[in-house]
């Protein structure tokens, strides 16, 4: 409110939504009561209903589900927030592993274990760790449905439970490690969104070819060559196979393949714009055009991070999808 949207203001982004639907009391009705999304036979009663041609309904009800989507100005705010959080709780973990022992050595994370004590601030790292994925656990509810909710949502329930979990068995070394490795590229993102919505295309696109290049290295070969060897075969080594050894590993293992999951669709992203030159749409955005004549002009004039007026996108802190447009 007081630093985010200042910015916003200044940069130029205006606080102004998506093109409002004409009012009319019987499509708003079946919209509130019935459904968002009409099939072909409802379509063809409404026609005869209000002697509207179909397409004209179509047109209407994408515009009605559009109208509730956040501003982009709304969504700047956003991203300036978690860009904030993401970069601050970034550089604390690096300035406080630089001097950890376990950082060089992984090793070190075993020894003596689980007799290792827990600074304050260890203490406070994990804390606000597990309070931030906590509460995009909640927002994620509220927040636009995107496509790849069901992937979000098993995402944050493995990293409150691998936070929660190694906390309560006093793996936090470990669980440092696996923190920091996954902020390492968040801010990235987050700073392309932004760029996004301030339409500094060029700004846009390079930040999030690094934030690709950042994921992949981090995600696909530090974690499963450095985090998963510690977990799966030193500690096994060194302390054995302790009863919840498999429960944490598992979860270890579920964040790899969303991982891989998501690598996928940024490797898609970033081919695509390298053929085209641009990126058409956000494949996770439920923000629709409002007619294929719309859909083929604001494809001629969007990048990695598409910015129609019609106000696509949004992301959960995560890359999480095929293609990156405005909806985060």
């Amino acid at each position: 409110r007081f630093i985010a949207k200042p910015c916003a203001i200044n940069l130029g982004i205006q606080d102004s939504g998506p093109h409002r639907a004409q009012p009319n009391a019987i499509l708003e009705k079946v919209f509130t009561s019935i459904t968002k999304s009409p099939d072909g036979k409802r379509l063809e009663g409404l026609s005869k209903q209000l002697d509207w041609d179909v397409r004209k309904i179509q047109r209407w009800f994408r515009h009605r589900r559009n109208q509730d989507k956040p501003t982009t100005l709304t969504k700047f705010c956003e991203s300036m927030w978690r860009f904030t959080f993401y970069l601050s709780i970034f550089f604390y973990g690096i300035r406080f592993l630089w001097t950890a022992p376990w950082f060089w050595d992984t090793r070190q994370c075993w020894y003596n274990y689980p007799f290792q004590p827990l600074t304050s601030r260890l203490y406070y790292y994990y804390i606000l760790e597990l309070a931030f994925y906590w509460s995009l656990m909640f927002s994620q509810f509220t927040d636009i449905k995107r496509k790849d909710f069901l992937i979000m949502f098993v995402h944050h329930l493995a990293t409150i439970g691998l936070i929660t979990f190694s906390y309560m068995n006093n793996m936090v070394r470990v669980g440092t490690l696996v923190l920091c490795l996954h902020d390492a590229s968040d801010f990235l993102l987050e700073a392309a969104k932004l760029a996004n919505y301030a339409k500094y295309q060029r700004l846009c696109d390079a930040f999030f070819m690094l934030f690709g290049v950042v994921f992949i290295v981090t995600r696909l070969g530090i974690y499963p060559f450095w985090i998963l060897n510690t977990t799966l075969f030193e500690s096994w080594e060194l302390i054995g196979p302790y009863p919840s050894w498999w429960l944490f590993n598992g979860l270890l293992i579920t964040l790899q393949i969303l991982h891989i999951i998501w690598s996928y669709l940024i490797v898609r992203t970033a081919y695509k714009a390298l053929v085209r030159g641009k990126v058409s749409k956000d494949d996770r955005s439920d923000v629709e055009s409002s007619s294929e004549e719309e859909d083929a002009t604001s494809n001629s004039t969007k990048g990695v991070f598409s910015t129609s007026s019609n106000g696509s996108n949004r992301i959960n802190g995560h890359v999480a999808s095929g293609q990156w447009t405005e909806g985060e």
